[in-house]
């Protein structure tokens, strides 16, 4: 009885063994060679005209009561805004950013009244008239301006020429890597596209006499983009 029990076992441990590595076919095989490649960073720019220009223009008022101040500078604002209206300003190009209404101080350290102040932002669609559109809101009353920030309505489309360019950019440099490694480009096999970090507004010419538009030149800007390439090797 005790031979036949040893014999079955025997037989459960060959067929165990057997089946071990059924389930791991790596096992069986040698493991293929990493596949050959190059990395490369390539970057690409694109240089065009901005062709609109955000401005901020502001008015402020003081007035013993708060009431007084904001209804003083209510009006003003209502000026500055017509005349935007009139300089060719669309109305969903206009927008109130801060209204504000706070004590003012005396040299003593005592009220004084209140002081209000109410900002604006313009969204000039043709760049070519922030100059005038700027003295239109000063002629109207107001005493702040900044500004302007330049920027192009088909940034997005900019962008993406870049980025092709930046792709062209890191093929040839791998395609000399590859060639003084002797060996031949092959098939993309990672792509990874880097942050861009966008610039900041471009500064306002000043003003050159009182009898002529304000000078605002928007120059160019530079559209960039960086990309990391992985060719195969062949």
């Amino acid at each position: 009885m005790k031979i036949v029990q040893l014999g079955a076992i025997a037989a459960v441990l060959a067929t165990a063994v057997a089946l071990a590595g059924v389930g791991r076919p790596e096992s069986a095989r040698a493991v293929s060679p990493e596949t050959r490649s190059v990395t490369v960073t390539g970057a690409g720019s694109i240089d065009a005209a901005p062709n609109r220009a955000g401005l901020s223009v502001g008015v402020s008022s003081d007035a013993s009561t708060a009431q007084a101040a904001l209804a003083a500078n209510a009006e003003k604002a209502s000026r500055v805004l017509a005349a935007l209206r009139s300089a060719g300003v669309a109305k969903p190009d206009l927008q109130t950013q801060d209204v504000t209404v706070s004590p003012r101080w005396n040299d003593q350290g005592r009220p004084d009244g209140f002081a209000t102040h109410t900002s604006l932002q313009v969204q000039v669609k043709d760049v070519s008239r922030a100059g005038p559109i700027l003295d239109a809101a000063v002629g109207a009353g107001a005493t702040e301006t900044s500004g302007p920030s330049f920027d192009r309505s088909d940034r997005d489309a900019l962008y993406r020429n870049a980025l092709k360019a930046a792709f062209a950019n890191a093929r040839a440099k791998a395609a000399t890597l590859a060639g003084e490694a002797g060996a031949s480009l092959g098939r993309v096999l990672r792509i990874e596209e880097s942050p861009v970090v966008s610039g900041g507004p471009m500064p306002m010419e000043q003003r050159a006499a009182a009898d002529s538009s304000t000078p605002v030149e928007p120059g160019t800007q530079e559209v960039q983009a960086t990309v990391s390439v992985t060719f195969s090797l062949a």
